[in-house]
């Protein structure tokens, strides 16, 4: 299929070599769907899956995906995580039909074979046949007929797996920058809140610029700007990795007293709306470095998110060319106390596909979707802080969604 296909990608003309100017095929065309598929998510990269704290136990598991692959990660008695597609070596049907649970091996509700919880094959009904007849072939080897495994490491509480035999160790796919992230958003225990769960009628890879966007968030989010949460003008910076893979910007709340006069002729600086309830805003510091918000986008599929007191995981699952699912996975620390505990709940009603800052982003995928079904050699234009992939120590930037465009031509083969 993906062969057929194929072909189709060489017809998208980038119109430059970078990511300032991407055609709008790459968001709307069938067979670009397909091959991210086989080269991005089974090829040489890391997909996040899961944290070790949602599987603490020997038997939990977690249904989740690679890609559009289904998968299932789960702990075994000694210890170790393992990621095994989620699909019967017998005649395919899904072993884990439920999003969570846990259980000493899976059964494939279909004919019964089972698994162990690292994916080995265990037990086949009727493999000898019955009072003499059927049964399998005599050279039917059960080590041979497993569930297809996947590599697995984790870093910080993180979880990723991959198809590839070849993509560097996970440490080093990550890098410096998003391991400092990491290490100080991950730097306690955690105990997990809950998920939410969003569905977006948009290409995922819509809402990848999105996460590397410190431009439009100040501007699309009434919320962030009037209260103060997060404005261009605040300190901040825009952060890439060495291969422009993976992108960071933060802010620091407070730090553009009396610098908001840019704002005063958009729509998202209106100092006429409050709030009825203002304790959705009341935190405490807890970071020593004053940052009060920060986004790491890790390709292709995961975002480590710190606003105000809210720390959460987002896992993006493409579903089709055009639709996607988000999933918030929301956190604390485990020895948080009473008062950071219900803190940490108020200020979840900022996030999320309800929230009263996130639901924005799902809407501007959508809209923007919609817009570009037709005239696929049309491009964006990216160019605020300069058409080029660099840093900024500011907020006023698109340069890690041209770094990020970069990458991902390198990934799908388009000089």
């Amino acid at each position: 299929m993906n062969a057929i296909r194929e072909p189709a990608l060489s017809q998208l003309a980038w119109p430059v070599a970078g990511g300032s100017r991407v055609p709008y095929g790459v968001f709307t065309d069938p067979a670009v769907y397909e091959a991210e598929q086989r080269r991005l998510f089974r090829g040489d990269n890391w997909s996040f899956v899961a944290l070790e704290a949602e599987i603490p136990n020997s038997g939990d598991y977690k249904s989740t995906f690679v890609g559009d692959t289904p998968v299932v990660v789960s702990r075994a008695e000694d210890g170790t995580v393992h990621a095994y597609v989620n699909r019967c070596a017998h005649r395919g049907a899904a072993i884990c039909r439920e999003l969570r649970g846990n259980v000493q091996n899976h059964l494939c509700v279909y004919h019964q074979w089972a698994y162990d919880l690292k994916g080995n094959l265990i037990g086949v009904p009727f493999r000898r046949g019955l009072n003499g007849q059927g049964g399998m072939p005599a050279d039917f080897d059960m080590k041979k007929h497993g569930l297809q495994k996947l590599r697995v490491d984790s870093y910080g509480g993180l979880v990723f797996a991959t198809f590839s035999e070849s993509v560097e160790p996970l440490a080093d796919y990550l890098g410096p920058m998003p391991c400092k992230a990491i290490d100080r958003i991950m730097r306690r225990p955690i105990k997990v809140l809950g998920d939410q769960r969003q569905y977006v009628a948009g290409n995922w890879k819509l809402y990848a610029e999105n996460t590397r966007d410190p431009y439009h968030a100040s501007l699309l989010h009434l919320f962030h700007c009037t209260f103060g949460l997060y404005r261009s003008s605040q300190k901040g910076v825009s952060v890439m990795d060495a291969k422009h893979r993976h992108s960071m910007l933060t802010a620091q709340r407070g730090t553009d007293e009396g610098q908001t006069d840019e704002y005063k002729d958009t729509r998202t600086f209106n100092a006429d709306f409050t709030l009825a309830d203002p304790s959705v805003l009341a935190g405490r510091p807890e970071f020593d470095d004053g940052v009060t918000l920060v986004i790491l986008a890790v390709f292709p599929n995961l975002v480590v998110q710190q606003i105000a007191n809210t720390l959460a995981v987002r896992q993006i699952i493409p579903r089709g060319v055009d639709k996607f699912e988000l999933v918030w996975t929301q956190f604390g620390y485990a020895d948080d106390d009473t008062e950071m505990d219900a803190i940490r709940h108020k200020q979840g009603n900022l996030i999320g596909p309800a929230g009263l800052i996130s639901m924005e982003d799902g809407e501007a995928v959508e809209i923007v979707h919609r817009s570009i079904v037709r005239d696929q050699d049309q491009t964006s234009y990216i160019a605020m802080g300069g058409a080029e992939a660099k840093d900024a120590e500011h907020l006023v930037t698109e340069g890690s969604i041209i770094g990020f465009w970069e990458y991902y031509r390198d990934q799908m083969g388009w000089a």
